[in-house]
């Protein structure tokens, strides 16, 4: 009988951070997308009811809604700006490279490169 030799594969730490932040952010995202839908449905029906209550005109409804969702869209873009603020900083403190860092290791490897063949052929 032979035995067979098994291989355990562990993710390093910072693998499983980044995997947890990642679904965190992505659970946090989704989630806010359906408060946003609820939040303007909720706000449409409500001036819907005073405007049927004759308590504002049909007019100022709309101007109401209107007004509102772009104060939400005000708030959401500031809410967006700190998380991505925030999400930079972690991944800062993980080591982990930016998209500027890693774009910027290849314009220099280009760099070399293009000298690397300029040097061979001279």
């Amino acid at each position: 009988m032979t035995k067979k030799a098994e291989v355990v594969v562990e993710e390093p730490a910072e693998e499983m951070e980044r995997g947890r932040l990642l679904e965190m952010t992505r659970k946090v995202l989704l989630a806010s997308i359906g408060a946003v839908a609820l939040a303007q449905e909720e706000i449409e029906n409500f001036v819907d009811k005073l405007v049927e209550r004759g308590e504002i005109a049909e007019r100022d409804g709309k101007k109401l809604v209107r007004e509102v969702m772009e104060k939400r869209k005000k708030e959401a873009k500031k809410g967006q700006d700190e998380v991505e603020q925030r999400v930079d900083e972690l991944l800062s403190r993980m080591n982990v490279p930016t998209k500027n860092d890693i774009d910027a290791l290849s314009a220099k490897i280009t760099a070399l490169t293009k000298k690397v063949d300029e040097l061979k052929n001279a």
